[in-house]
């Protein structure tokens, strides 16, 4: 999912790329795909001297997962230490998600971080998707357990089929790919990126006692922030831990912080997602609900 075509891009007024939706997750392209291939085509027109330590996107328009996907680079600075790259990925003409993307060279400088929380279970301990719900029945529960690259495993009850007994705005969950991935930081980045889509909606609904399964439940990402801070191989073990401040107006805001197994922090994130609840079908239900 994360190889462009071509490797090197075609020069228009923008550097042009085109993608594909190799194994669909659901009906609309999944976001962290789109998000992991516009870092590898703004990473393919710097020098591999720069890493990508930011990125700010909005998510603008439902994908097809039957279509390609051409991303559109324009280099709009490259200075001293810094490059900065802003990525329209396309289909059909219209653009379905807009970013932009900063990229530095190496240099040292102060060094502080937040703790990794105590008490974390180790991943192997936990049980897998396949665990959970390749037994069941539902196109949801398999999508989770057959459509992703990578393995999730929930520290916090997952919230997929049912609701949290809990109703905390928090939620913490280890991933890494099922696969190896090559040596190259800019892909390790990249799959970072796109795994850190996944569920950051979920301490929203957590909190209010809703799943994703509920009937009538809206739910999109509206746009998306990614900070790189340390090097990390997204084919090994991260935890992802996240919280939600606040929700309002249809739409909640959450955070994330990313560590790997040795407690480093090595990427922030933040989120603000659409979250309609279920019209009422009786007058009961909507006071209920109300």
């Amino acid at each position: 999912m994360l190889d462009l075509e071509p490797s090197e891009p075609l020069r228009t007024t923008e550097d042009i790329f085109v993608g594909r939706t190799v194994g669909p997750e659901t009906r609309r392209i999944f976001g962290g795909q789109v998000l992991g291939q516009s870092v590898i085509a703004a990473a393919r027109t710097v020098g591999e001297d720069r890493a990508v330590h930011s990125l700010h996107g909005y998510f603008l328009r439902p994908g097809d997962v039957t279509r390609p996907i051409t991303f559109g680079v324009e280099r709009m600075r490259d200075g001293g230490s810094f490059s900065a790259r802003r990525v329209h990925a396309y289909q059909e003409g219209k653009v379905i998600l807009s970013c932009i993307a900063s990229f530095q060279s190496e240099e040292e400088g102060l060094e502080h971080q937040e703790r990794m929380p105590e008490g974390i279970p180790d991943p192997e301990s936990l049980p897998s998707a396949a665990d959970l719900w390749g037994h069941i029945d539902h196109p949801l529960a398999q999508r989770v357990v057959r459509g992703r690259p990578f393995d999730l495993r929930y520290v916090t009850e997952p919230i997929y089929l049912r609701p949290s007994a809990e109703r905390s705005a928090e939620n913490a969950v280890w991933f890494k790919t099922y696969s190896s991935l090559p040596d190259d930081p800019r892909i390790h980045r990249a799959a970072i990126a796109y795994a850190s889509d996944y569920t950051p909606l979920d301490p929203i609904l957590r909190r209010h006692g809703r799943s994703w399964a509920e009937i009538g439940m809206s739910m999109a990402s509206l746009d998306h922030a990614i900070w790189w801070h340390r090097p990390a191989r997204a084919d090994e073990w991260l935890l992802y831990v996240q919280s939600s401040p606040t929700a309002s107006g249809a739409r909640g805001l959450a955070g994330g912080r990313i560590f790997d197994r040795e407690g480093r922090l090595v990427a922030s994130t933040a989120q603000e997602g659409l979250v309609r609840l279920p019209k009422p079908t009786t007058p009961e239900e909507g006071r209920k609900g109300a």
